[in-house]
């Protein structure tokens, strides 16, 4: 008799795995529903999978084959999954099974990998939080400790709706920033790319014609020329000065002073700079007000906000708050000291000490800061357009005169 196995789910939800000998797939369907359970897998096993089935079971778990992954998940795979993962448990179904189905709906990658060395830590005795804190590159110190809070107040479902929500807004911003600058950077690349083809093409072509008929150059052509000179001669130098420049900032970034003095510089920059500050504001507030609000201890959380601040002026702040914190006083006060922030958000953490509602005031903080930034950046993008005009209307006309000039010349001297 043929023997079937298949995978169903009991009244409670729970996934229950197991064999059945059956003369038909139907006959065993129906055997199965008599159980009480409801079948969603069921296949006909092939001869000589019981033996291997039961040498598995005696060697331990049979480990799921893993595709080839490099780097980490997206922000936005990131996103999907802790919202997905909210609603399901919303829905009453266990943690467990909750996981498989999200990791049988990933594709191929890090994701995926991960959660399936989840399943088989959970299915091993361990926590969500224990088995997660095994894949930073999947989910970072923030996400643990969210996860871990709520399995000790009982409240996992909570902590993963927030968890969703503050990831959702963060993704949020940082998408408007991106989008606002799109446009600036195709027009810069596109007027960088049709003034490099001016000079190395075009102008030449004009030095030979000016060489053939000798004239005198005015200061303006002569300045044109040589900047075609140095393209033509030395466009190695064009092309490789802007990589060289990005990797002298990123071994900048690499020591802690230099990462401190480029930090600091970047903020100074006017309209972006405050850009960069008002999302970091926003940014790290809505962090620490999520975290505390979620139960995780005022330190943990501090060591947590300084390390995803992202700017190591922030950083430095945070590292003052967290000796402040350790040693009996306020946030507030070194976070004024600082000045890196507005002395209403100073005032506002004040209040929320004082009433012991500091995770309602910090996340209030970081909603008037996303605001702000989207304000800035849309003023920002406003006041580029009309810039970017008169610049590169500047340089288009610096180029026609710088040209025409002699040409002129030529004419004059050719008609006389």
């Amino acid at each position: 008799m043929p023997t079937f196995q298949y995978e169903a789910m009991d009244t409670t939800g729970r996934e229950v795995k197991d064999t059945i000998d059956a003369s038909t797939q139907e006959e065993a369907q129906q055997l199965i529903r008599q159980k009480g359970y409801f079948v969603t897998k069921i296949s006909e096993r092939a001869k000589g999978v019981a033996k291997k089935k039961a040498g598995a079971k005696k060697g331990g778990r049979s480990r799921k084959k893993k595709s080839f992954t490099i780097g980490k998940i997206s922000t936005k795979q990131l996103c999907t999954f802790t919202r997905q993962l909210s609603t399901l448990q919303d829905a009453g179904l266990p943690v467990l099974r909750s996981l498989k189905i999200l990791e049988n709906q990933c594709k191929p990658g890090v994701l995926k990998n991960s959660l399936a060395d989840v399943v088989e830590d959970i299915e091993s005795g361990q926590t969500l939080s224990e088995a997660f804190s095994k894949h930073p590159k999947a989910f970072d110190r923030l996400y643990c400790n969210m996860i871990k809070a709520g399995e000790a107040g009982g409240a996992l479902e909570a902590i993963l709706q927030r968890l969703a929500d503050f990831k959702e807004k963060a993704q949020t911003l940082k998408r408007r920033v991106k989008s606002a600058m799109v446009y600036p950077a195709v027009v810069i690349t596109v007027a960088v790319v049709i003034v490099g083809f001016i000079l190395y093409f075009i102008i030449p072509k004009f030095e030979a014609i000016f060489k053939d008929f000798g004239v005198d150059l005015p200061k303006m052509t002569t300045f044109l020329i040589g900047a075609s000179h140095f393209v033509v001669d030395k466009f190695y130098v064009v092309i490789l000065a802007p990589v060289f420049f990005w990797i002298f900032i990123k071994l900048m970034y690499r020591n802690k002073t230099g990462a401190y003095i480029c930090d600091r510089i970047l903020l100074m920059i006017p309209v972006m700079g405050m850009i960069v500050e008002k999302s970091t504001v926003a940014r790290t507030m809505r962090t620490l007000g999520t975290l505390v609000q979620s139960g995780v201890p005022i330190l943990e959380s501090l060591n947590i906000v300084r390390e995803t601040a992202g700017n190591a002026v922030f950083e430095r702040a945070f590292n003052r708050i967290y000796d402040s914190i350790r040693e009996g006083e306020t946030i507030a006060q070194p976070l004024r000291e600082a000045r890196i922030v507005d002395d209403i958000v100073v005032n506002m953490i004040d209040v929320g000490e004082e009433t012991g509602d500091l995770d309602t005031m910090l996340n209030k903080i970081a909603d008037n800061y996303d605001e702000e930034v989207e304000t800035a950046v849309e003023s920002l993008v406003s006041l580029l357009e009309p810039l970017m005009i008169v610049v590169l209307g500047g340089i288009i006309g610096f180029i026609v005169i710088a040209l025409f000039l002699p040409l002129v010349q030529l004419i004059t001297k050719l008609s006389g």
